[in-house]
């Protein structure tokens, strides 16, 4: 009997993978990617590598997720995302993992929220709630519907109003 094992392995995000996302990425979501809203909040600054993780399968790196620091409203958070997995390992939970690690490493640092935009099927189970109906302003257009948030510190929702811009 063939057995096919699968090393996943998740790393914090380097430098050196920068190539392999950018792949991971056009792959996922072609060349309007650039045009979202909130790619244009992640065009305003780096993001934070400490915060951004890749999953690597026998060494080649098959996800990622990346975390950039945005002011929004008042809240001092963090934007999820990209968030993307190669075509040949969807659906096994990777996407779902990095998120986690994502989300808990936010926590660790400090961060007040973690905000996306992205369907709320997927990413409600993973903890994240509804922001009020266009509360908060995005450089560009976006379907409030989609906007999403893990609410970390206690006043977060009350204070997620106003534009969501990258912060230092």
């Amino acid at each position: 009997m063939l057995m096919y094992k699968h090393d996943l392995v998740y790393l914090t995000e380097e430098a050196s993978h920068d190539a392999a996302i950018e792949l991971i990425n056009e792959e996922a979501f072609g060349p309007g990617r650039h045009t979202r809203a909130a790619a244009r909040i992640r065009e305003q600054g780096p993001h934070d590598l400490s915060l951004s993780f890749i999953c690597a399968d026998d060494g080649e790196t098959i996800a990622s997720v990346r975390m950039t620091p945005v002011l929004a409203g008042t809240v001092r958070g963090h934007l999820l995302g990209p968030l993307a997995v190669r075509p040949s390992h969807k659906n096994r939970g990777i996407g779902r993992e990095l998120v986690r690690i994502a989300v808990e490493a936010a926590r660790r640092k400090g961060s007040e929220a973690v905000i996306l935009v992205g369907d709320p099927p997927y990413y409600c189970p993973l903890g994240f709630e509804k922001v009020a109906y266009g509360a908060l302003i995005f450089p560009g257009p976006v379907d409030p519907g989609r906007v999403l948030v893990v609410p970390i510190a206690e006043d977060t929702h009350a204070r997620l109003k106003g534009k969501i811009a990258w912060r230092r």
